[in-house]
């Protein structure tokens, strides 16, 4: 059995969304519930909150000082994205659980993480929060893992919105592959397949879509017959990923019909990839009963 950690805070129930949002904080009370079956094998671990520096590995200071300034009173960045009081503490820590789990990967406290953390981080740019997320939380902790060993990391997000915040930031970087599956046709409208990276990055982006209403079929012909192609080339040291359970039939923001069993499948056959430490963050996934059994269902492939 491997040794995962499980990283929260009860800090991300503050992030305060408002009445009716999709981000709520009830998704990760869900999730908290379902895997209390998975306890004894867990190890629980507390996040930090990072510093300004930490942060600047992916966004200017200006940038992190705006989101400190809009959190002090509260305020909406957009009709989606959403600052309380806490809201910035929140994403500090949301970041600091990508750091923490990096850290005990390096010591060998364990071997795998997952960061159950609110607000999610993979629509943020390096200069503009959006689609929910404030700080790019697998970004910065990509850039981290580059800064205590890790040379070449690999990014998949199969999140069913594409993440255009962590594709800009390593658009012209031939150390990070970002890999992203996600439907067509759907926010933000970006991740063509013909986006494949820039100078040096020529090549480190790919991106797949599947049409509303595909399957487990075509989700895992993606995770068993793409991937590991652009594995075996890249040879990664670590690989993040940017896990959203949108892509489930039951959620209300997306049109795929895939099921539990489909995600359990493509997260173990992403976790027999290769030899290497993994790090899952938690990103979209807002049917709360289908987002607790499919984290659930995860950290049950991660312990295996």
């Amino acid at each position: 059995m491997k040794k995962v950690a499980y990283i929260t805070d009860d800090i991300y129930l503050k992030h305060d969304t408002g009445v009716m949002h999709p981000e709520s904080p009830q998704r990760l009370m869900a999730i908290n519930d379902a895997i209390k079956p998975l306890a004894k094998q867990l190890l629980f671990v507390p996040p930090i909150k990072v510093s300004k520096a930490i942060l600047e590995l992916v966004h200017p200071l200006a940038y992190i000082g705006n989101i400190e300034s809009i959190s002090e009173y509260g305020g909406s960045i957009d009709s989606d994205t959403i600052c309380s009081v806490d809201s910035y503490d929140a994403a500090c820590m949301a970041v600091g659980a990508g750091i923490v789990a990096l850290d005990g990967i390096k010591s060998g406290a364990y071997e795998r993480a997952f960061c159950a953390v609110r607000p999610p981080g993979h629509h943020a740019t390096p200069t503009q929060a959006m689609g929910f997320c404030l700080f790019n939380n697998i970004a910065i902790s990509a850039r981290h893992a580059q800064n205590i060993g890790y040379e070449k990391v690999m990014i998949l997000d199969f999140d069913v919105h594409h993440g255009n915040g962590t594709q800009d930031t390593f658009w012209e970087d031939d150390t990070v592959f970002y890999f992203s599956s996600h439907q067509a046709f759907a926010y933000p409208g970006t991740g063509a397949e013909t986006h494949r990276g820039e100078g040096r990055g020529e090549g480190y982006t790919a991106n797949f879509l599947m049409m509303p209403e595909s399957t487990d079929v075509e989700l895992l012909d993606i995770y068993e017959n793409d991937l590991p192609e652009f594995i075996d080339k890249f040879e990664p040291d670590i690989i993040l990923v940017s896990a959203g359970y949108d892509l489930h039939e039951n959620d209300p923001l997306a049109q795929l019909n895939i099921t539990t069993d489909g995600i359990r499948t493509m997260v173990r056959g992403i976790l027999d990839k290769r030899d290497v430490p993994y790090v899952f963050f938690l990103e979209g996934g807002y049917d709360v009963n289908a987002l607790g059994e499919n984290v659930k269902v995860t950290l049950e492939e991660m312990l295996r």
